[in-house]
């Protein structure tokens, strides 16, 4: 059968690539290092969990948008990546008798001369080892084992000087480092020496990395390898030596055997799976096929179809392993990945042509697999194929499959049926065709469930619930929007269009959160609405404030729990030139909360009206409208979690662009500048509130649909009467107060008006 096109399309390329270390003149072996990213949190786009279905062993190579290998992050690489098994190996073959601690330093920590110190020492040669070196307790070690492992540390501790490579990444080619060309000969005399056959197969190990290292024409490395194989057992220290035969290989070019041994290794462990997966470089058709060609055994051949499909093309390794066998456990992980990239790589539905027909031919695989009902795990199938016909909106088929799937599933599997309820709540919302009592009564339970997960109330180990949660929340928001129940709408979606700029929509949703008696439903639904009593009362009082309602803004500000904050700077002071930080730094004899700024406003505001001290108190109560706009220092007055900073930079209301109106008008302050000007007393004040009216007439020009930047205010995109009214302050001032101090002052800060001033 003819490959897809795709296939071997950049077959050499690695995810994150630019992150591994090149080791040994580009040639990745089973010693390279591991490398692995995780910034962010992976599961975000999925609600299928791998876990559930495949071996632990194969979890690295679950599907990851921005990780090398899931669930690792950052890990030390080649150099520690086999510790553990180092140490274990050796305390096993000291029969527990040498202390596990003393192994882990001298086999991992020891220098070379520590090493050598310490082997004198228990031989008699020193009295006393230096105190820098920790005891090294022995046990009942026989001496001729302690030498025996003496003298092969010392050679061992030779070798990390090319096999050890602290490089962690490289953008570059990474030099590489060549053995020394006296160590060979040590090495095979020791091995000649030898008779441990543990010790003896370490120094065979030894010697094939030599002279892999060694990189000299000649191939050693195979010689060395195939003239003693057969001396020794096939545990890790003999895949990890085949796995620098496979590294010369690769080198040589000869990726067919390269790409064979490295899948020898790769089934023999899982400490083994990642060095091995990464050194697997299929490179064209050809030496594909070759590499097929020197497969043993059906097995084998499931172990190379199913790497190249975790590498490349899932779907076209499941047909083939599915023909050889149909039980296989690395159809899991390859079923896995299928479904794990269909969820992150198309959007939910939102896929190009080109992908679609690759999701619909996977979906079609599956569906046929799961018909068969002949696979390991038949349940595990029927779910994958109802989910994918669910990613397709197919939800009669992806019901039915769910159906078949719990008839099958394991007895006491609790983390199965955590994985089918899930989908069974998102296929049953997606299905619903409105919201009514009997489909509210349905959902109390699993939304109970949901927000419990999402709580921690509730923890089930791996599953993947997040994006759930808003595939969810999003389709039922969407029925009661249809159905024109706008409370129920917010309160699963809270994104909805003006519902924040109606205060009786805001009182209602109000008066549901203090019901005393809220059914089952509404409880569970108020569980996903964000917002609290607090934040709704303080938004009826910020829009009372601004529609100049201060008795009932107070009145909505004493209904909150006390939840006070202090303005950062003084709401009551005016300033020539804006500068927030200069506002917020500055002495304050008085903070000021919401509620006492509110109360101190709404006094200025009686006294304006009794006649008393009008200019003063007109002036402070227009600088407090002025800063309790966009453009002030007392933003924080309006910033809640119903006013949002969108991205622009200016503040709204998520999806509720009127609101920025609100905060960026300039027509209440202007109101009382004028009204404090009118009531002025001398020029110096008339002077300061025209230019306030000034800059609150410019603020409008910002403010002006047609702007586009202050040099292009000739150029007719701005309403003329806007335009008027800021040259018009700046004309008067001019005029009238160009003998004040304040007119100096105007012109040495503003360079809007220094132009101006200089123009005219």
């Amino acid at each position: 059968m003819n490959w897809p096109t795709s296939t071997f399309q950049n077959l050499t390329r690695k995810p994150l690539r630019k992150f591994l270390l090149v080791f040994s003149l580009c040639t990745l072996t089973i010693a390279g290092v591991i490398w692995a990213c995780a910034d962010s949190y992976e599961e975000e786009y999925s609600v299928f969990t791998p876990e559930y279905f495949v071996n632990k062993q194969y979890s690295p190579f679950f599907y990851t948008g921005n990780e090398v290998y899931y669930g690792l992050g950052y890990t030390d690489g080649s150099n520690t990546w086999y510790n553990d098994n180092i140490v274990d190996e050796w305390y096993e073959h000291f029969n527990h008798q040498f202390n596990k601690t003393s192994l882990q330093y001298l086999l991992l920590k020891a220098s070379a001369g520590a090493v050598d110190s310490i082997y004198r020492k228990s031989t008699g040669s020193l009295k006393a080892l230096p105190a820098k070196y920790p005891a090294i307790v022995t046990g009942n070690v026989p001496a001729k084992m302690l030498n025996a492992f003496y003298s092969y540390l010392k050679l061992a501790k030779n070798a990390e000087a090319y096999s050890v490579n602290d490089q962690y990444y490289s953008w570059d080619k990474v030099k590489p480092n060549h053995s020394p060309v006296n160590l060979g000969q040590a090495l095979v005399g020791a091995y000649d020496k030898e008779t441990d056959p543990f010790i003896k197969e370490r120094i065979w190990f030894q010697m094939v990395r030599y002279y892999y290292f060694l990189d000299e024409p000649s191939n050693k490395t195979v010689k060395l390898f195939d003239q003693f194989k057969d001396h020794f057992p096939k545990n890790l220290i003999y895949y990890r030596t085949m796995g620098y035969v496979a590294g010369y290989y690769y080198r040589q070019k000869n990726y067919a055997l390269s790409n064979y041994l490295y899948s020898l290794c790769y089934d023999y462990t899982y400490k083994l799976k990642i060095p091995s997966f990464w050194s697997f470089h299929p490179q064209n058709e050809s030496d594909w096929n070759a590499t097929l060609k020197l497969a043993k055994t059906p097995e084998e051949k499931i172990t190379l179809w199913h790497m190249l499909g975790v590498q490349y093309d899932a779907s076209r390794a499941i047909i083939v392993i599915i023909a050889i066998n149909p039980k296989s456990e690395k159809l899991d992980l390859l079923l896995s990945r299928l479904i794990n990239v269909r969820e992150a790589g198309t959007g939910w539905g939102n896929a190009t042509d080109s992908v679609k027909r690759s999701d619909n031919a996977g979906k079609r695989l599956v569906e046929d697999i799961a018909s068969k009902n002949n696979t390991a795990k038949p349940y595990y199938w029927n779910v994958a194929a109802g989910y994918l016909n669910f990613l397709d909106s197919n939800y009669t088929a992806a019901g039915k499959y769910y159906a078949t799937a719990k008839s099958q599933f394991p007895a006491g599997d609790k983390m199965i049926v955590a994985q089918a309820k899930l989908l069974d709540m998102m296929l049953y919302i997606k299905s619903l065709k409105k919201m009514d009592a009997n489909a509210e009564a349905k959902l109390i339970e699993p939304l109970n469930w949901l927000a419990n997960l999402r709580d921690n109330k509730l923890k089930i180990k791996d599953l993947r619930f997040s994006n759930a949660i808003s595939v969810c929340n999003l389709a039922i928001s969407r029925l009661y929007k249809k159905q024109g129940n706008a409370i129920r709408e917010i309160c699963f979606n809270n994104n909805a269009q003006d519902f924040y700029a109606d205060s009786a929509r805001v009182q209602h949703m109000i008066d549901l959160l203090n019901k005393p008696d809220k059914t089952a439903f509404e409880q569970a639904m108020l569980r996903y609405y964000p917002i609290t009593l607090n934040n709704l009362y303080y938004h009826q009082a910020i829009m009372l404030a601004y529609q100049q309602k201060l008795p009932e803004a107070i009145a909505q500000l004493k209904k909150m729990t006390p939840e006070n904050f202090l303005l950062a700077g003084n709401p009551f002071t005016g300033r020539l030139t804006d500068c927030h930080d200069c506002d917020h730094e500055a002495p304050q004899k008085q903070k000021f909360t919401p509620l006492s700024f509110l109360q101190t406003l709404y006094t200025l505001d009686t006294e304006i009206k009794q006649g008393k001290n009008v200019y003063r108190n007109a002036y402070a109560a227009a600088n407090a409208y002025y800063n309790i706009t966009y453009y002030g220092n007392a933003r924080l007055f309006y910033e809640s979690d119903v006013v949002a900073t969108g991205p622009t930079g200016r503040y709204y209301y998520e999806g509720e662009p009127r609101m920025d109106d609100k905060l960026t008008s300039m027509q209440v302050a202007i109101k009382y500048y004028q009204l404090a000007r009118k009531n002025a007393a001398t020029d110096e004040q008339r002077a300061r509130c025209t230019f306030m009216l000034s800059k609150c007439a410019l603020n409008e020009v910002y403010n002006d649909p047609g702007f586009n930047g202050y040099e292009k205010l000739s150029e007719g995109k701005i309403s003329k009467s806007v335009i008027d009214a800021y040259y018009n302050y700046f004309a008067e001032l001019k005029a009238k107060y160009n003998q004040t101090a304040y007119y100096k002052e105007a012109l040495k800060e503003c360079g809007y008006f220094r132009t101006y001033a200089d123009k005219k």
